[in-house]
């Protein structure tokens, strides 16, 4: 049953890719525009509609959650594929801000990771 988790989950997938492609071709681009987003709310619309007339078994819910947590970081790891390739034909300003960026997203990590803990010892002394 878990399969169809994972049927679900393509179906949503593709048909979001094709709408983020007609959304391309319809504002003149040559590319994806939103289909990672259009498919994961599909996902979410289908997904509660199929759970609130019962036709979601758990094992079905099983192979949605795994593939779901496994989704994201497959779709921004190809995302960020692509654009790497975009900023290496851009020039050496799409680069420089590139490198910037994430500089200082890793410079970020530690602040964030701080934030986290004070709020998580607060809850646990009390």
């Amino acid at each position: 049953m878990k399969i169809y988790g994972v049927a679900l989950l393509a179906f949503c997938f593709l048909v979001g890719k094709l709408a983020g492609h007609l959304l391309g071709s319809a504002i003149h681009i040559d590319g994806d525009v939103g289909g990672v987003g259009f498919a994961m709310i599909l996902l979410m619309v289908v997904n509660t509609y199929f759970r609130s007339k019962g036709w979601l078994p758990v094992e079905t819910e099983g192979g949605i959650l795994f593939w779901t947590s496994m989704y994201i970081p497959i779709v921004v790891a190809m995302a960020a594929t692509q654009n790497v390739k975009a900023a290496l034909s851009g020039g050496l300003l799409a680069i420089i801000a590139g490198t910037v960026v994430t500089l200082v997203g890793f410079m970020l990590v530690p602040l964030i990771s701080r934030i986290g803990k004070d709020q998580g010892e607060k809850i646990t002394t009390m």
